[in-house]
Formats: structure tokens, C-alpha cells, sequence
């Protein structure tokens, strides 16, 4: 997955258990793709500071996800759902017991 992509989806599900420090300095640089040092020179902290923040959000982010794997299911969900959708775009012949199994497996992931 791409990074930004991956940060992204990892602070949507996760953000809200930084801090309001930490969570307005990652939005300036990760959402709002400002400098470490546009973001140092406007909260009046140094580049390097920015820089170990962001790389705490992460790994704090990253651990979240390793425990609790929310983001990667979501994904998979998306890719089922998608597939389902494709099929029943090409007219593939799918009855009422297929796709019933198939949203069954899809809850049981959720």
C-alpha cells in the first residue's frame, strides 16, 4: 500500500488517540503536506522536533494496527466488495444463496 495512503487510513481509524498536540502537527505535515519546517517555524519548535513527532505518531499508529488490525480488514472487506460488485457488473450469473454466503463472510470478518 502506498505510504501516504497507508498514513492516511491509519490516522482515519487511529487519530483520535493522539494527542491534540500530536494530531495537529501530524494533519499539517501527513494531510496537509506542509514542511517539517513550515510546521516548526509556525508552532516555534525546531525541523528535527517535527520530524521525531511524526515518526512517534507513526509508530504509535502502526502499533494500534498491529493489535488491533482494523485497517486491515477494512481493506479486505473493500476488496470482497468490490469483487461482488464486478461480478454482478459482468452479469456473472450469481443466485440469492451465493451472494447471501458471500455478505455472510464479508460480517463475519467485520
Amino acid at each position: 500500500m502506498e505510504k501516504i495512503l497507508e498514513q492516511t487510513l491509519l490516522y482515519d481509524f487511529y487519530g483520535e488517540l493522539l494527542t491534540k498536540h500530536q494530531k495537529e502537527i501530524y494533519e499539517d505535515v501527513v494531510l496537509n503536506d506542509y514542511s517539517f519546517s513550515e510546521v516548526a517555524q509556525e508552532r516555534g519548535v525546531s525541523r528535527q522536533g517535527v520530524h521525531d513527532l511524526i515518526r512517534r505518531c507513526n509508530k504509535i499508529l502502526e502499533d494500534y494496527e498491529k493489535k488491533l488490525r482494523l485497517v486491515e480488514k477494512f481493506v479486505l472487506i473493500k476488496s470482497q466488495i468490490r469483487e461482488m460488485k464486478a461480478e454482478i457488473q459482468r452479469g456473472k450469473s450469481l443466485d440469492r444463496e451465493e451472494l447471501t454466503g458471500q455478505l455472510d463472510r464479508i460480517l463475519e470478518q467485520l
